[in-house]
């Protein structure tokens, strides 16, 4: 078990899984702490004698290896800790959460039918770690690759008025700053725009919410653009719009209210194309 604060990363052979752990690296070094890969499981004790059958077992043999490997010669300065685990990977992952910075996982697994599917460890990890979880995409953009990152492409963040919390926000100034793109700020709500001829518009007292809610982290972060959006509709759709561009989106979940996760968040995991970051907040 690492002594120190690490970003960590499950792995578990999938393509998925490495390009979480490629995306976690330069997390790692942007950061300038230590990786920490895990793997979970006992794949030999899972296997039959038919080796046709056996493609999803074979593919874990060796996995924490090759990440180890491969992601060593990439990065030759990242310090890199591997540790494998016997046992659910759920139970694994939320351990290594209790010290980890970021955990970061691959949004979908090795599954027989995730090919349209979040992996469920992703989902149950993503629910209920008490640290900030990462969901990276292998087929969407790798964020902080090529192009990706600059000021057409910000961080954004889901914010939710009436639930904000300072962890949640901290993160997403924290990650516009250290990748030096803008942050745009969006609130979506769903009560009617103007119900009826004598209602009172909500969009000022909206406004003064956020600048208010903005304020502190505006002074706190004074090289970090900031936009903010208000909308009015369907909250996962319009945020996944709005991260069409985005090198990261970041939602909140609040603690302590279930082991499941709220609709939008499920809406910004399944549809978004940029790594999504799920942060745990009061």
């Amino acid at each position: 078990m690492p002594t120190q604060q690490t970003i960590t990363a499950g792995v578990d052979g999938s393509h998925e899984s490495l390009d979480a752990a490629t995306w976690a690296a330069h997390e790692a070094l942007r950061r300038d702490l230590p990786l920490h890969l895990i793997h979970a499981g006992d794949p030999a004790a899972d296997r039959s004698r038919l080796p046709e059958i056996d493609v999803p077992s074979g593919r874990e043999s060796g996995a924490l290896g090759r990440a180890v490997l491969q992601l060593s010669r990439e990065h030759p300065t990242l310090g890199i800790l591997d540790e494998q685990v016997t046992g659910s990977p759920v139970g694994a992952l939320l351990a290594a959460a209790r010290y980890s910075a970021l955990l970061v996982l691959g949004s979908r697994g090795s599954g027989a039918i995730t090919s349209a599917l979040v992996g469920s460890v992703a989902l149950a990890v993503a629910a209920r770690a008490s640290c900030p979880v990462a969901l990276v995409r292998a087929s969407g953009h790798p964020e902080d690759r090529g192009p990706t990152v600059g000021p057409d492409h910000p961080v954004v963040l889901g914010l939710d008025l009436a639930h904000s919390g300072d962890e949640l926000l901290e993160y997403a100034f924290d990650a516009a700053a250290s990748r030096r793109t803008p942050l745009h700020v969006v609130h979506i709500w769903t009560a009617p725009l103007i119900p009826s001829a004598d209602a009172i518009d909500p969009m000022p007292e909206k406004a003064h919410l956020i600048a208010a809610e903005l304020a502190p982290w505006r002074r706190k972060f004074p090289g970090t653009q900031v936009t903010d959006q208000l909308v009015h509709g369907l909250a996962g759709h319009h945020l996944v719009k709005a991260a069409s561009t985005a090198s990261l989106l970041v939602i909140g979940r609040r603690v302590p209210v279930g082991a499941r996760l709220g609709r939008t968040t499920h809406a910004a995991i399944h549809q978004a194309k940029c790594p999504v970051v799920v942060v745990p907040h009061y």
